[in-house]
């Protein structure tokens, strides 16, 4: 398949990128900048453009079979005013200009629109949470109701959308686990808050494999929760990710009252989660390489 990627050197992206192409597809990345292009594995095309801003970018869209959108700014920072505005924009802008794309194009491409389980708001309570499960009325759940419906609107230029809810990506070369290892390896690793708010994780080889087979997948369409179909507690991760690093946890809690003091409302996701599974990747089918959260961090950590 030809695909389209936009977020094509980030964390996730990046490791799409070089798994897709490996697989025989034909990688067109949407890069900001001549040095981001650089950074492209040989062979995948690059077309330069900030996808917030319509462009010439646009023109080659719609050629292709597939669209993966995965461009946002990081929410991993203080909730300024000025982060909000961008966290919000940075999606529906570069979603908004993707499916405009899609207007002078000569096929019907599966959109896979990147969201994330923050869709459903912070939950301190312990209820599954499924596609079927309503917004939440947070920062975070507003903007996936503005995000998703901004990429829902393909539908009108003949566009199967896929609303991809991530959860929290484990891999081994950037995302949250490698902002978490130092300070485990140095015995300062700890839960947080109350420890029992849910941690809704997926391996990286697991989220590849969703979209491949998303991609291929016609019946598909809509949200999916793209997490692993166990989730765990903060307080079982932490005890998890020890006892692979092979470190004591020695340190209590980290307090609520501290993080709030320190990070404002964006302590709220870490302090808050959601026990999100996967019922419409289970019930098509789809296996996990890595359902548990052991067998996934024994394979990213753990050295032969």
């Amino acid at each position: 398949m030809k695909v389209f990627i936009t977020g094509a050197t980030g964390f996730v992206g990046s490791y799409l990128t070089r798994n897709l192409q490996d697989e025989g597809h034909q990688i067109t990345a949407l890069v900001r900048s001549s040095a981001s292009a650089g950074r492209m594995p040989a062979g995948v095309a690059v077309v330069q453009g900030d996808p917030t801003r319509p462009g010439t970018w646009q023109r080659s869209v719609g050629e292709h079979d597939a669209i993966i959108n995965l461009a946002g700014a990081s929410i991993f920072t203080p909730w300024t005013k000025k982060a909000r505005q961008l966290i919000l924009e940075s999606r529906i802008l570069t979603t908004r200009n993707l499916v405009d794309a899609l207007e002078t194009g000569n096929g019907a491409p599966v959109l896979l629109s990147s969201s994330a389980v923050g869709y459903y708001g912070g939950r301190d309570d312990d209820r599954v949470l499924d596609e079927s499960s309503g917004a939440g009325h947070d920062f975070l759940g507003e903007v996936g109701v503005k995000w998703e419906a901004e990429a829902k609107r393909a539908k009108e230029f003949g566009a199967r959308v896929v609303l991809c809810r991530f959860g929290i990506i484990l891999g081994k070369d950037g995302g949250a686990l490698s902002r978490m290892i130092p300070a485990f390896n140095n015995y300062a690793g700890s839960a947080l808050g109350s420890g029992r708010q849910w941690f809704p994780w997926i391996h990286e080889k697991d989220i590849y494999r969703i979209l491949s087979f998303v991609m291929g997948s016609e019946a598909i369409d809509g949200p999916i929760n793209c997490t692993a179909p166990n989730p765990v507690t903060n307080a079982d991760f932490a005890r998890t990710l020890a006892e692979v690093l092979r470190k004591p946890l020695i340190l209590p809690a980290v307090p609520r009252f501290m993080l709030r003091t320190i990070l404002g409302e964006f302590a709220d996701v870490l302090l808050k989660g959601q026990r999100a599974i996967p019922r419409k990747l289970l019930d098509a089918g789809f296996e996990f390489q890595f359902p548990t959260l052991r067998e996934a961090l024994d394979d990213l950590l753990v050295v032969s």
